[in-house]
C-alpha cells in the first residue's frame, strides 16, 4: 500500500513538472492594475502618459526646443546655422562677382564637349581616328601658398587667379583596330620655359598603354610604359603624335581655361546647395 501511494505521488509530480517550464520567467510588479499596465507599456508611451498626470509637465513643454534652437523640414536650426547661412550668401555673391565665365568657354579645333558633373570629355574625329580627352575637376587646383599681395593688388583679386590644372587622359582609337592607345597626362608644377630656350611643353605624358577599345575590357595587367626613364627621342615622338591630333600647348591652355571655368561653376553650385541645406530650403 505504501509503495503504491509513493508511485502515484511520483507520477503526479512528473505530470506537473512540464508545466513549470511554461511559467513566465518574470512577473509584472504587484500593485494596482493601472501601475501593472503602465509597466508593460513602451517607455515613450509611459512618458506621454506621465505628462498628463497631476504635477507633470505638459506634452508641449517637453517638445518645445530650448531658446536659440528651432526645428523645420526635419532638421535642427541654431543661431550658428543662421550666421553660417548669411556668410554663405555673401560668399556666393563674391564668387559670382569674380566669375570670369558665366558659361563654359568653347575649345578650338572642332572638339565636342560632354559634361557630367565634375567630369568632362572632349571628342574629335580625324581621318578615321577617334580622339577623346577626359578630365575631372575634383582636386585639380594646386595647393595655395600664402603670399603677400603685390603692390596695388587686393586679397580677393589674388584669389581669383586660381587655376584648375587637372590630370587628363587622351585615348586614340583607329577604326580598323581593336586596341586604343592611352596617354595619361598631367601639368607639371612650376613648369615654365626659360628665357632664350625654345618653347617648352606645358603638359607632360606620364604613362602610355594599350587597352581594348571597349572600356569594360580594360585590364590593369596590360603593360604600362612609364616615361620617367624613357628615352627622350621616343618621348618627343609621342608628344609629336599627340600634337598631330590636336593635343598641343594651345589645346592645353584652352583645357586649363575650360577646367577652371567648370571648377568655379561647380564650386558656386556647391555653395548654393550648402546654403540651401543649412537654411533648409
Amino acid at each position: 500500500m505504501l509503495l503504491a501511494q509513493a508511485l502515484r505521488s511520483a507520477a503526479a509530480g512528473a505530470l506537473r513538472s512540464p508545466r513549470a517550464l511554461l511559467r513566465p520567467a518574470a512577473r509584472l510588479p504587484r500593485g494596482p492594475p493601472a501601475a501593472a499596465a503602465a509597466a508593460a507599456r513602451p517607455f515613450t508611451r509611459s512618458l506621454w502618459l506621465l505628462c498628463g498626470e497631476a504635477g507633470g509637465p505638459r506634452p508641449s513643454a517637453l517638445l518645445r526646443p530650448p531658446p536659440g534652437l528651432s526645428f523645420g523640414c526635419g532638421g535642427l536650426h541654431t543661431e550658428g546655422d543662421k550666421v553660417f547661412s548669411e556668410f554663405l550668401m555673401d560668399e556666393i555673391k563674391q564668387e559670382k562677382k569674380i566669375q570670369k565665365h558665366k558659361s563654359l568657354p568653347e575649345m578650338s579645333g572642332g572638339w565636342e564637349l560632354e559634361v557630367q558633373g565634375t567630369e568632362a570629355k572632349l571628342l574629335r574625329n580625324v581621318s578615321g581616328e577617334k580622339i577623346s580627352v577626359t578630365f575631372n575637376i575634383n582636386n585639380s587646383i594646386p595647393p595655395v601658398i600664402d603670399e603677400e599681395p603685390q603692390e596695388g593688388q587686393k586679397a580677393d583679386e589674388q584669389e581669383s587667379d586660381l587655376t584648375s590644372t587637372p590630370n587628363f587622359v587622351v585615348e586614340v582609337t583607329k577604326d580598323d583596330s581593336k586596341n586604343t592607345l592611352v596617354f595619361d597626362c598631367h601639368f607639371p608644377e612650376n613648369e615654365s620655359g626659360n628665357e632664350g630656350e625654345e618653347e617648352s611643353d606645358i603638359f607632360a605624358i606620364q604613362e602610355v598603354s594599350f587597352q581594348p577599345s571597349e572600356k569594360s575590357d580594360w585590364k590593369e595587367t596590360n603593360f604600362t610604359l612609364n616615361t620617367d626613364s624613357l628615352d627622350w627621342a621616343l618621348y618627343d615622338h609621342l608628344m609629336d603624335f599627340l600634337a598631330d591630333r590636336g593635343v598641343d600647348n594651345t589645346f592645353a591652355d584652352e583645357l586649363v581655361e575650360l577646367s577652371t571655368a567648370l571648377e568655379h561653376q561647380e564650386y558656386i553650385k556647391f555653395l548654393e546647395d550648402l546654403k540651401g541645406f543649412v537654411k533648409c530650403q
